[in-house]
């Protein structure tokens, strides 16, 4: 399988990046877009890199969060015909927490009932096409992860609960000799989810994991007992930018060795 990355935080050499994320994935016989970053540049990027968004056949979300679903209304102009693939809890209510304050940090205002027809629902583990399955977290209280990373869902007029990331799912392939993993912000931990993927597919190691890992605001000593627990799942290839942050993804190049690539715009890789 192919790679191209269309929207990292890092700018690529022909294109620029933004804070989001985007993947162009050539599979067997599909090409699957999995998230579409902040804005239109996905599809600006997929231009130049000669990604044809039309052809895409399967899209998915990896979860509601505003830099990785606001490119799905130009999606959905470009291309008439592919599903999109969101988590069964993805809804119009994920907030941040700034202070006394909550702002919203979601998907696309009225975007589900816009393109009702273009969605479909996705809960546990699901199979959308040969070797290509989605998963949601079966991992219990992730709401201690929102609420230490301020994130926070809606329930009400005035109440706030933290996220639990409900809304959350990973996409996984499997290759020849195992699975790949991708899991766009990996709220739940990296280490976490491929676990969760081990777990889901007993007997098929877990050879790559992409996406991004949220260490962005993380200390230098969690970020290095981070790394020894994802060493520790056995996974050989990771591929990692976008909400890492630059210092946690220096600091993980040096846990990981050689194990460890970083994202950018533009960037391809093949598993």
């Amino acid at each position: 399988m192919k790679v191209t990355v269309l929207v990292d935080n890092t700018d690529g050499i022909r294109v620029k990046g933004e804070w989001g994320l985007s993947f162009f994935i050539e599979y067997d016989d599909k090409t699957i877009l999995l998230d579409a970053g902040l804005s239109d540049l996905f599809a600006e990027n997929a231009e130049k890199l000669g990604a044809d968004i039309s052809s895409v056949d399967i899209a998915m979300l990896s979860h509601a969060h505003d830099d990785h679903a606001n490119g799905f209304e130009k999606f959905f102009e470009l291309n008439d015909r592919a599903k999109l693939y969101i988590a069964a809890d993805c809804y119009e209510d994920c907030y941040d927490r700034h202070g006394l304050f909550y702002k919203y940090a979601g998907i696309p205002r009225g975007i589900l009932k816009r393109h009702n027809d273009r969605i479909v629902r996705a809960d546990g583990k699901m199979q959308i096409a040969d070797g290509v399955w989605l998963l949601a977290h079966s991992t219990p209280g992730l709401e201690r992860v929102g609420a230490d990373a301020r994130m926070f869902l809606r329930q009400g007029l005035f109440k706030f609960v933290p996220d639990d990331f409900r809304h959350e799912q990973s996409l996984i392939f499997e290759l020849d000799d195992g699975l790949g993993v991708f899991n766009s912000c990996s709220h739940a931990g990296a280490d976490v989810i491929i676990k969760e993927a081990q777990e889901a597919f007993p007997g098929k190691p877990v050879k790559a994991m992409a996406g991004g890992f949220h260490l962005f605001r993380k200390d230098d000593e969690y970020v290095k007992e981070f790394a020894k627990r994802l060493s520790s799942t056995g996974v050989e290839k990771i591929y990692t930018g976008h909400c890492t942050g630059a210092r946690a993804q220096a600091i993980l190049r040096e846990e990981l060795g050689d194990r460890m690539h970083d994202l950018s715009a533009g960037l391809e890789f093949e598993l």
